[in-house]
């Protein structure tokens, strides 16, 4: 039986732009988590584009219907489509801003270890799986295909209930994911481009310690970590949303 994503707010990909008064040049790629929407990232977007930033979200790649769709999508292909994004709003403006969260992070990471990417901002990233899950993962991908999804890593109960996104999580993504993270570890040193690193305290998904190891490890003289008090492993729309957004704002319009 297929199992599509429950929407019960507007999870679908955004373009916005900015007002031609305010308009800078700059416009940002936003990109979701794995099994998430575009929703995860818009209230950034909504606070890029006040300050005269364009900012798009886009579907990930396999994410456009079905878990099982997932299932079947290689990291490669979400880096790919990631990077057509990017290299299309490279064409058309000044500069170029990249915001993750969770898996997106990771590619944004990684994208940015492999092109001239002006500012970014990463919230979440997985860099190493606690354990057991990468141990167990190959036995249990012998017998399941999917494990079915709990609340959402959001502390705000409200927030929490309206959150959309897949129902299961694939096995075969989570053995890409981790494909990806073992990619953008080795090469967190030859990111030079100022980051903006934030996570929640309080996240159950990815590990605090992660952030302060990309924020320790890149080799941008430019750079800034940002641990969010009350907030869970989306804290975009957590409580800290308001004030992560708004550092976020302020950090990719700084240049």
């Amino acid at each position: 039986m297929s199992h599509a994503v429950q929407v019960k707010v507007d999870a679908s990909a955004f373009d916005l732009i900015p007002e031609p008064g305010i308009a800078n040049g700059a416009a940002a790629l936003c990109l979701h988590g794995l099994t998430g929407t575009p929703y995860e990232v818009r209230p950034f977007a909504e606070a890029l584009v006040s300050r005269g930033i364009r900012a798009r979200g886009p579907v990930g790649a396999g994410h456009e219907s079905t878990a099982e769709r997932l299932a079947e999508t290689p990291h490669e292909a979400w880096l790919e489509a990631a990077q057509k994004e990017f290299e299309d709003l490279r064409r058309d403006h000044d500069k170029v801003y990249l915001v993750g969260v969770s898996m997106g992070g990771l590619l944004s990471l990684r994208l940015a270890e492999t092109l001239a990417v002006d500012r970014h901002v990463v919230l979440g990233v997985p860099l190493v799986l606690a354990p057991p899950i990468p141990q167990l993962l190959p036995i249990i991908r012998l017998f399941r295909r999917f494990r079915d999804k709990g609340p959402s890593g959001i502390e705000d109960p409200v927030a929490r209930d309206r959150h959309p996104g897949f129902d299961r999580m694939p096995f075969d993504a989570v053995a890409e994911m981790i494909k990806l993270e073992a990619k953008v570890i080795a090469d967190l040193p030859s990111i030079s481009s100022p980051i903006l690193v934030a996570h929640g305290k309080l996240d159950k998904t990815a590990r605090p310690r992660d952030a302060e190891r990309i924020y320790r490890e890149v080799d941008s003289s430019v750079k800034k970590l940002l641990l969010l008090e009350r907030s869970g492993h989306v804290a975009s729309v957590d409580y800290d949303g308001p004030e992560l957004t708004r550092a976020a704002a302020d950090f990719l319009s700084t240049s």
